[in-house]
C-alpha cells in the first residue's frame, strides 16, 4: 500500500502512520531500528528503497528516506508512506524537500525516529566530507557509505581515511566478506608458512581492491603491490599471497567465478559472484559497534605499492651497452 501525502508535515505523517497500524491491528511495533537513506536523485530513491526493503527482512525496521529537491522551490514537503507489500518487512517514508527545507533533513527526520531504537544513516551516492559531522550523521550511531558510487571512488575512499569516526563503514569494504574469507581459509591450510609479500589486482577505479590490498598489508605485515587490471569497472581480479613452497592464487576474470590455486592442493573453483546492495546492506545493519578492522585497514592504505609508482624492472639497457641482440626497453614489467 502507498499513501501519498502532498505539502504536508512530519506530525501529519506520523499521525498517518499510528492511524496505519492501529486499522491493521497491530498493537506493538515490531522494528529494530531506523534506517535513514539520504539522497537527492529520483532513480537512485526507487533502488536504495528496494536494496532496503530486501534488508528488512532480516531486520524489520523504519526507513526514512530523505530526498532533496529544487532548492528554487517554494518550501514544501510531500511525503509517501509505504506499508505491506511495497515494504517489505518494513514501514517505508519518503520525505521530498524542496526550497529552504531541503537543508534541513535532520529536523524532518526527528520527529519520525522510533524511540529508543538505533539510527543507522546511508548515502548510496555522494556522500558528506565528514559523515559524523553532517547533521543526519550526528544523529546516528552507525554511517554507511558507498565509495564506488562516488564521481571519483578512489578520492572518496581516500577522504574516508581523514573523516573516519567509529561507527563509519564502507560498502566497499562490505564487498570484501568473500574475499578475505577466501584468503584466511586457504591460508589456514598447511604448508603454514609465512606470507613474503601479496600482490592485489584490479580495476584502476575499484576502492574494494584498494582495501583488499590494505588489508593484506595490516594483517600480514608484507609488502602489498597493488596492480591496476584494464577493464574499469571489472572489480578485484586476482590476489597473489607469496610463500617460500608456492603461492596461494584467486583469480575471478569474469565477476562471477574465481579459481583457487595453493601448494598440495587440487585447484577448486569458488563462487565470487559480485556483491549486490541488499546484502552488503544487510551485513552492516547486523552490527552497531564499531568496526575495528574496517578501521585499521583505512589505516594501511598508506603501506600499498603501486606498479605506477615503482621503478621500472631492470632493462637491457641497464646492462652493458655492447650486446648483440640487445635492445634498451625489453623485459620491462607491465
Amino acid at each position: 500500500m502507498i499513501i501519498d501525502l502532498p505539502s504536508t508535515t512530519t506530525s501529519n505523517v506520523n499521525k498517518k502512520l499510528v492511524e496505519l497500524r492501529e486499522s491493521g491491528g497491530a498493537v506493538a511495533l515490531g522494528r529494530v531500528l531506523t534506517l535513514v537513506i539520504v539522497t537527492s536523485d529520483g532513480s537512485e530513491v526507487e533502488q536504495a528503497v528496494q536494496a532496503a526493503n530486501d534488508a528488512s527482512r532480516e531486520h524489520p525496521c523504519r526507513v526514512i528516506v530523505v530526498a532533496s529537491g529544487a532548492r528554487q522551490a517554494a518550501p514544501r514537503l510531500d511525503a509517501q508512506i509505504r506499508i505491506g507489500g511495497d515494504a517489505g518487512a518494513s514501514e517505508v517514508v519518503v520525505l521530498r524537500l524542496y526550497g529552504p527545507l531541503a537543508d534541513e533533513g535532520a529536523g524532518a527526520v526527528v520527529p519520525l525516529l522510533l524511540p529508543d531504537a538505533p539510527v543507522v544513516a546511508y548515502w548510496p551516492g555522494q556522500a558528506p566530507e565528514i559523515p559524523a559531522k553532517d547533521p543526519i550523521g550526528a544523529l546516528s550511531h552507525r554511517r554507511i557509505t558507498d565509495a564506488a558510487a562516488e564521481p571519483n571512488p578512489i578520492a572518496a575512499l581516500h577522504k574516508r581515511v581523514k573523516s573516519y569516526v567509529a561507527g563509519d563503514t564502507d560498502l566497499a569494504w562490505t564487498r570484501l566478506t568473500s574475499w578475505r574469507a577466501m584468503l584466511s581459509s586457504a591460508m589456514d591450510l598447511p604448508p603454514h608458512e609465512a606470507v613474503t609479500a601479496a600482490t592485489v589486482r584490479g580495476a584502476a577505479d575499484s576502492p574494494s581492491t584498494d582495501l583488499l590490498a590494505a588489508w593484506l598489508a595490516d594483517c600480514l605485515n608484507v609488502e602489498v603491490l597493488r596492480e591496476d587490471h584494464p577493464r574499469e569497472g571489472s572489480g578485484i581480479y586476482s590476489a597473489v599471497l607469496e610463500r617460500p613452497s608456492g603461492n596461494i592464487e584467486i583469480v575471478r576474470p569474469d565477476g562471477k567465478v574465481g579459481s583457487l590455486t595453493q601448494p598440495g592442493q587440487p585447484d577448486r573453483r569458488i563462487a565470487l559472484q559480485r556483491r549486490e546492495i541488499r546484502d552488503c546492506l544487510s551485513e552492516e545493519l547486523r552490527r552497531l559497534d564499531p568496526d575495528e578492522i574496517y578501521e585499521a585497514t583505512l589505516g594501511g592504505l598508506h603501506r600499498i605499492s603501486r606498479a605506477a609508482d615503482r621503478p621500472e624492472a631492470e632493462t637491457d639497457a641497464e646492462q652493458p651497452a655492447e650486446q648483440e641482440g640487445g635492445e634498451a626497453g625489453k623485459g620491462k614489467k607491465s
